[in-house]
């Protein structure tokens, strides 16, 4: 098959397009460094030419309000229109593990309104919702830091490693649409406290992690489990613990 990755070139996008075309499929990377940018439409319908799949796995550039629901309408609504012209079979979108119970969240309220885009475009579709991503850590504590202290709510996480989303992605790319969302996390249940203490500790970061309930992650007020998936979710082996000794990170 051809499948198109929107955001072929990030964190998830280049490890969906080699898993892809490890299995034999004809997996292009699209992203504005390629010529395709879903927000002008440029290259958008050339990329799209007699694709079976599209993945879109871009992510906004800004979390400001305003500037991250234009990002994921607009893209979303490019994408829309010309996989209609070409004739796509399959969309697949990445998203967010309790998209819709944040929606205090300017970029979770972003992301909702991807997805009914997307469930009301008449494409067959998958949307895939992952937990926080291991990688995540870093971005997470220096959104949530005061000085020296990172304030976040002791919230239960189970976070997941990017390569086991990605794997979560290409897999759904390459079977058949499923008319709505599946959910991925990893293996193991941490206070978001006690992940995000434990992956500056393992990079040297001098940050304390301090318990605060009102903390706001992202703009959302989190209630104990707004963050874990349900029941029917797919959880996938990579323990923090592996995934850490992989890195060697040493350095802050």
């Amino acid at each position: 098959m051809k499948i198109v990755v929107i955001g072929g070139t990030g964190l998830i996008g280049s490890k969906v397009v080699a898993l892809l075309a490890g299995h034999g499929h004809e997996a292009i990377a699209a992203s504005p460094n390629s010529g395709v940018n879903t927000l002008t439409g440029d290259g958008v319908d050339g990329a799209l030419a007699g694709a079976d799949v599209v993945v879109d796995v871009s992510n906004s550039p800004s979390f400001e309000d305003r500037a991250v629901m234009d990002f994921f309408t607009t893209s979303t609504n490019t994408l829309i229109a010309a996989e209609r012209k070409a004739g796509v079979r399959h969309h697949v979108a990445l998203s967010v593990v309790g998209t819709e119970r944040m929606t205090d969240s300017g970029y979770m309220r972003a992301k909702v309104a991807q997805e009914l885009l997307i469930r009301e475009s008449g494409i067959p579709f998958s949307i895939v919702h992952a937990t926080q991503f291991f990688e995540f850590v870093k971005a997470i504590a220096d959104a949530a830091t005061d000085g020296d202290t990172v304030r976040l709510a002791p919230v239960i996480i189970k976070p997941i490693a990017a390569e086991d989303v990605a794997t979560a992605v290409a897999r759904t790319a390459a079977g058949s649409p499923v008319g709505g969302v599946l959910e991925v996390s990893g293996p193991e249940e941490f206070r978001l406290t006690e992940l995000i203490a434990r992956g500056l500790a393992a990079r040297g970061d001098a940050r304390q992690v301090v318990d605060d309930p009102e903390a706001r992650y992202f703009g959302a007020h989190l209630s104990d489990r707004e963050l874990v998936p349900g029941p029917d979710a797919e959880v996938f082996p990579t323990t923090f613990a592996q995934w850490l000794d992989a890195q060697s990170v040493t350095t802050p």
